[in-house]
């Protein structure tokens, strides 16, 4: 009986979660019917408004065209009616010229004769007659009016529905990734003059190969592109891949996506270990801060690290962007470095490949630092002095100074100081280099070889800093490494 019961309340499910489906499926139709009501009439009273435009257009260039018809009728008669009666007075005159010298001839006063016959033929020599011309001054042709329509009412006839846009296709060969920028290009199967924009939609992904069902990034939109391509710049790369797809759209309609392509934005992606960071620097994601308190409390962040329950590494900012190279800090509570090492970490070693990243710090800091160092890096250790790391340092205390720092040797740099700077490592080539960011002119270079893996380090004192990272070496930085591969300072120069 039980088994019954509980196959019947498995069938009653089943049958509740089937009417529930039925529902919400006739819900969605009712919804369409709306909709297709609605889109209906919006594309109905469009064509109204497209028609009635179309005969205000005509209207409007058919009154302009009457006006200069009745412009040029009026010009016309005008000057045939003056003509008209000019010849008129003309004609009365010469009647009654020709009726005196009829009435002259038939006179028997020889006298009054002559004196008769001279006046007339002064009187015919003055005449308006003989000064008329008797060619008509305006046409009585109005052929230059004439409109063919031929060519306009072909056009209108061949008036139709816009056509659905082609699916553009994304050209993956061509599409180009490079200095923290990616370059899609893309054609439509046919020349298609409607053509108005595109819409391009791209957006961060972790795999390779087609969107998922479920995807962790959103997609971004860029609207109003007028060429089949686009440059997209200044990017974050804070994930491995990049997946693009495009639309072309007209007037009234946009076509389908084109099929996504997958572009891979590989760069140096790690955060700021807090674990590491000297208790004076307070850390927030890729922001330090000094904190003069920060010792006061130093008892207590120690306890607290103790009784936590969960280490750095399993926090939300930590997990958000793991990475195979990134290895728990051994660096909390008393490890953390202490003294007057105001020192902080990154979170991932770089034991092969080249790799760039950027750091804008407080011209106004008393003191500051960054570059490289070794993960064995003393707690009291400052960055520079001892064989452990490798850093540029700026100096602002009395006097203000940049140097290049290592095993306790320092190099003063005679170049402006910039307040941002990019450092680019090549693991392999042994090989550490400082640019100003914003011009790319080189700093200092470091060479040596490193015999283990390294890992960013940074050191503040009365100042702050901000690092941004998931950027790609510079193409300007490659060539100049190429450029400067026999000419860069090493760690023999530093005295």
């Amino acid at each position: 009986m039980d088994d019954q019961k509980e196959s019947l309340r498995k069938i009653i499910t089943t049958l509740a979660l089937k009417n529930e489906e039925i529902q919400n499926f006739i819900c969605c139709l009712k919804q369409s019917l709306d909709n297709l009501e609605a889109n209906s009439n919006q594309v109905q009273e469009d064509l109204e408004s497209e028609f009635s435009s179309l005969h205000a257009v005509l209207y409007e260039l058919k009154e302009g065209m009457v006006t200069r018809i009745k412009q040029e009728r009026a010009s016309r008669t005008y000057e045939l009616q003056s003509q008209l009666s000019a010849c008129t007075k003309a004609l009365e005159s010469s009647e009654e010229l020709l009726e005196l010298a009829n009435q002259t001839l038939c006179s028997p006063e020889n006298d009054s004769f002559n004196q008769a016959a001279k006046e007339i033929k002064d009187s015919v020599t003055m005449a308006p007659a003989f000064r008329l011309s008797l060619k008509a001054k305006a046409s009585d042709s109005m052929n230059h009016m004439m409109v063919d329509f031929t060519q306009e009412r072909n056009m209108l006839q061949a008036i139709k529905f816009l056509p659905v846009p082609a699916t553009p296709e994304i050209h993956l060969a061509e599409c180009q990734v490079f200095d923290n920028t990616v370059t899609v290009v893309w054609t439509l199967p046919e020349p298609d003059s409607k053509i108005e924009h595109y819409i391009l939609e791209y957006r961060r992904t972790n795999h390779d190969g087609p969107p998922r069902a479920r995807e962790d990034y959103p997609w971004m939109v860029v609207e109003g592109i007028k060429e089949t391509e686009y440059t997209l710049t200044n990017l974050r790369f804070d994930t491995r891949y990049m997946t693009f797809r495009v639309k072309a759209c007209n007037k009234a309609v946009a076509g389908e996506f084109s099929e996504p392509v997958t572009l891979e934005t590989h760069a140096f992606v790690f955060k700021l270990d807090a674990g590491s960071a000297h208790q004076n620097l307070k850390v927030e994601d890729l922001s330090v801060e000094w904190d003069s308190s920060g010792g006061k409390v130093a008892v207590q962040d120690i306890r607290k690290e103790k009784n936590r329950t969960s280490s750095p590494m399993h926090s939300p900012a930590r997990t958000a962007m793991m990475s195979p190279k990134r290895a728990p800090s051994a660096r909390v509570g008393r490890d953390r470095f202490t003294a007057e090492s105001y020192t902080v970490l990154g979170d991932t070693m770089i034991d092969a490949g080249q790799y760039y990243w950027e750091v804008r710090y407080d011209k106004e800091s008393k003191a500051f630092a960054a570059g490289v160092a070794l993960r064995s890096l003393g707690r009291f250790d400052q960055l520079g002095k001892s064989n452990a790391s490798w850093c540029i340092h700026l100096n602002n205390w009395l006097q203000q100074s940049l140097t290049a720092k290592h095993n306790n040797k320092a190099r003063t740099l005679d170049c402006p100081i910039p307040d941002r700077i990019g450092i680019y490592c090549n693991y392999e080539e042994g090989t550490l280099s400082f640019y100003n960011s914003r011009t790319k002119a080189l700093l200092h270079t470091f060479r040596t070889k490193f015999q283990q893996p390294v890992i960013p380090a940074f050191m503040v004192w009365n100042g702050s800093f901000s690092v941004q990272t998931g950027l790609q070496v510079p193409s300007i930085v490659l060539s100049g490494q190429k450029r400067n591969s026999n000419t860069s300072s090493s760690n023999a120069s530093l005295t």
